[in-house]
Order: C-alpha cells, then structure tokens, then sequence
C-alpha cells in the first residue's frame, strides 16, 4: 500500500519514468475495437420452482479439455480441443446449447442455482460474471469456469436476419422484452448460438468486485479484457470517442488501462472490452461500446525494441507467379525466344530434340490438304508422307512415338520442291505430318514437330543437289543431313 500513488501527477510521472509508448494495431489498419462488459445482477433461487426454473450449472464431469487435466480450473478459454469423454471413454462433440437446454445434463446434480429468466442466463455467459442475490438476501457470486466447445453466435444477428428485430430497435431491453413474449420462437433463436458457458461459486459476499482472469479484482474502469497474446499487468493508454454519458452522444476517451481479464471473442492485437463495474448502469454503458479506438501499449524502457523485434513472426512471403514470355521474329525470319525452352506455366521442357512433345487435342475444321507433286518418272510423291485425316494418326511406321502440337490452318506451310539433276523430286521434310500427328520417317525419331515450320526453299548447288537456304524453326534449326540419304530430324517446339 506504501506504494499506491498519492495523486494522478505522481502516477503519470511513474509511467513516463520507466515505459516508452509503442502504437499498436492490426496489420493495415489504424485504429483497433473497443467493447464493453459489466456484471449482471440477477435474482435467483437455491431450488426449483415455477418462477425460478432456468439453471446454472457448474462444470460437468465428462467435459474434457483434450491435453490437459480434468481437474484443472485454468480451463482453456480457446485453442483446444473440447470434448465429452462417453461410457466407452471415447471422445465425441460436448452437447451444444440447444442441446443442454432441452434437458441433456438433467439428473447429474450440476446445478449451482435457479433463475428466472434465460435472457439473464445468456446476459451472465456473454460478461463471464455475476452476482446471484438469492431468497435471503445472500450475494452469490460466480464466475466463468468453462465452456462446451463451440464458437460463440450472435444473437442480435440471428434476429436482425430472421426479421425478428429491427436493426435500429437493437438493445439488450427489447431483446428480453421479444423473449418473454415468444418463448418457444426465443429458444430456436437461443439454439443459434452453441456455444454455452459454465461457472463456479468465487464467493458470498457483496463487496468488492469480481475476479478477472489474472486472479485479482476487476477495476471498473480501468481495467480491460485482451486477446491472450498479450500478457496479464500490461499497461494501456486507450483514445477514443465513446457514448459514456448518454447514447446520443460521445465524449473524448484517453485513459490508462491494465490487461486483466480476457474472453473468446478477443482477437487481435488492439482489440479491448472495457470492464464498467455491476449492475443495470453498468450494463447500459456497456451496451452502448462498440466505437473505434487507438491503442498505445507501455513497453519498460530497458526492453530493447529493435532486438524483440527480430523475434517478431511476419506473414507467409506471397508467392511468385510465372511470367508469359512473348517469342520474337528476328530481321532473318528466325523466330528467337527471349527464353526458349520455357514454358508459360514457368517450367522448362527439354531441349534434346528426341525429347517426346504431347499433342493438344485438335478439331476436324483443322484437317489440311497434301500438296503432291509428280517425279520426272511419273510417280506421285507425297511431301508430307504418312499425312493425318481428321485427327487420326495414318502412321508410316508404327515405332514412331512423337506427337505433333496443334496447327492452325494458316499455319501450314507448302514445301516448294525443284527437281534435281537426275530428274527425282527431293522433299527437305519428308514424313512431316500437316493435320494431327507426326509419324517420324525413321522410327528411331520421337521427336515432336514444332508448330508453326516454316517455308524452305530449295535451291540447286553445283552439283545438282537441294540445299536448304533457311532451317530455322522456333528459335532452334533444323539439322538437315544433306547428301547422307537420312531425312532431317524435326526440333521440338520451344514454347
């Protein structure tokens, strides 16, 4: 008590001493929630009766907290597994609200008390507390001990979306008002939210104010619930505009508060609920919180910020996407690839020429003619021998295992032949397939055709023999073996 500050210079004077502010908030964002809770006051009954029939039951023996132990009373307010341990000492979902309020726990002796009305009930789960003023005048006070699994819904929401209650007419006045006068439509709505919360007696006196979750008393006022990644004593300073003194308007907020208390529907560094004191006053203040607010935490001095920051976890790295490379045609006709060898989806293929290509499926419109011509004999030679029709594979030899991307009809290119010198007509592509597939005209060659070939043009040397004067295709030749009696073997398709 020798050190309780003797006036509100000496406590700022302390807290700039030996803190340094630290802003705080949620990643992208300025300003953080504020919320408040209260302690309901209620009447209630230590039996049974007409008037006082909804219990409040204490933690059952076959609720479990999966990891740690039965008897433990730091229940895991959230990220655990929840759970009811059966006959058969299996695990399986605890019952939900709806569930529980129809009777599930009857006859397992759990009830601490009777009330009257389940809206108080729902009202005690929401704030976590409450002092129960039974028969004889005598205060029970109890607090939050457990819960059975489930996330916590909103009530307000499931009568906004059922048109039960305008949105505009929204308080904790009119919903207990809508209850009382639909019960059986009130329980569905109840149902909606499985969530369901257990207690524990923390004593029978009337004075002093309820414990929070760091095991002291509350401050109304002062002290506020936080997301569990905060530890419990830390320091506050809180600035928002909030409607304390009348609903219809809000008034400057900047306080110093502590953490001491926490709850399930605390998420995020700057996100607070505000702890008023007991009763109906307390709780329309309460009521009124849901503003906006700036969070500046209190960090001792000696703490080296730059070195607790190294420790601090950042987001995943977002991941690269593969960029669509655009093939260019050089001054020369050839086509040259900025990254031949790449596909668009960012995998590199193989650039050996035996390298096998898949053919994409193709349409019958896409089915293109041979273009013959006759030999100094007569006879009819195909420059495209072992051609396709209408997507079918008319292979020359059934060991050639290459497959011939799709072609566009304006694609196709004719080969211009020229007789040589001993009247024979010499094709530089023999076994080059137009329409679907490419049947090799060595079977040893699985090499797919690049897509878009283009027009050779055979010129006579002195000797009479076809040389090729351009074999470029797709940024890669053709490696034409002139004069060896082998046709050229096709280079895959880069892209």
């Amino acid at each position: 008590m020798g050190l309780r500050p003797q006036d509100a210079d000496t406590a700022r004077a302390f807290f700039e001493r030996n803190f340094q502010p630290v802003r705080i908030a949620r990643l992208g964002e300025a300003a953080g929630l504020l919320t408040g809770y209260f302690e309901p006051v209620v009447a209630g009954s230590r039996f049974p009766s007409p008037e006082f029939h909804v219990p409040v039951y204490r933690r059952p023996r076959d609720l479990v907290a999966v990891g740690y132990k039965d008897a433990s009373i730091a229940f895991p307010n959230k990220g655990a597994r929840i759970a009811r341990r059966t006959a058969n000492n299996e695990l399986v979902p605890y019952h939900d609200r709806g569930a529980i309020e129809a009777g599930a726990l009857d006859g397992q002796k759990l009830e601490i008390c009777w009330l009257k009305d389940p809206f108080d009930l729902l009202t005690m789960q929401i704030e976590g507390s409450a002092r129960v003023i039974l028969e004889d005048g005598t205060p029970l006070r109890i607090s939050y001990d457990s819960h059975n699994g489930y996330r916590y819904g909103s009530i307000e929401r499931v009568l906004v979306e059922r048109n039960l209650i305008p949105r505009q007419e929204m308080s904790a006045q009119r919903i207990r008002d809508w209850m009382a006068a639909h019960p059986d439509e009130a329980a569905k709505v109840r149902a909606a939210n499985r969530s369901y919360v257990f207690f524990r007696v923390t004593g029978l006196s009337n004075e002093g104010e309820p414990v929070g979750a760091q095991g002291v008393p509350l401050t109304p006022g002062r002290s506020i619930a936080v997301d569990r990644v905060h530890e419990y004593g830390t320091p506050f300073f809180i600035e928002a505009n909030l409607p304390i003194e009348s609903g219809k308007s809000a008034s400057r907020f900047g306080r110093l508060m502590i953490a001491q208390d926490t709850g399930s529907a605390l998420v995020g560094p700057a996100r607070a609920d505000l702890y008023w004191g007991a009763g109906d006053d307390a709780g329309r203040i309460a009521g009124r919180i849901r503003h906006p607010g700036r969070f500046a935490m209190l960090v001792p001095r000696e703490l080296d910020l730059v070195a607790a920051g190294r420790q601090m976890p950042l987001p995943v790295p977002k991941p690269k996407i593969a960029e669509v490379e655009v093939d260019k045609t050089d001054g020369k006709g050839r086509a040259t690839s900025a990254n031949a060898g790449a596909t668009a989806a960012g995998k590199e293929m193989p650039k050996h020429p035996a390298s096998p290509v898949s053919k994409p499926k193709m349409l019958a419109s896409d089915v293109k003619k041979e273009v013959k011509n006759e030999d100094g004999k007569g006879r009819a030679t195909s420059a495209n021998t072992g051609a396709t029709v209408a997507g079918k594979d008319l292979r020359k030899h059934p060991a050639s295992l290459a497959l011939k991307p799709k072609m566009a009809a304006s694609d196709v290119k004719k080969e211009v032949k020229k007789e040589d010198g001993k009247g024979k007509a010499t094709s530089p592509n023999t076994g080059a397939t137009v329409a679907d597939r490419q049947p090799s005209k060595h079977p040893a060659s699985p090499a797919a055709k690049p897509k878009a070939p283009a027009i050779e043009v055979k010129k006579r040397d002195g000797k009479g023999k076809a040389n090729s004067a351009n074999s470029a295709n797709s940024g890669e030749d053709w490696r034409a073996t002139v004069g060896s009696g082998r046709p050229s073997a096709p280079a895959r398709m880069a892209n």
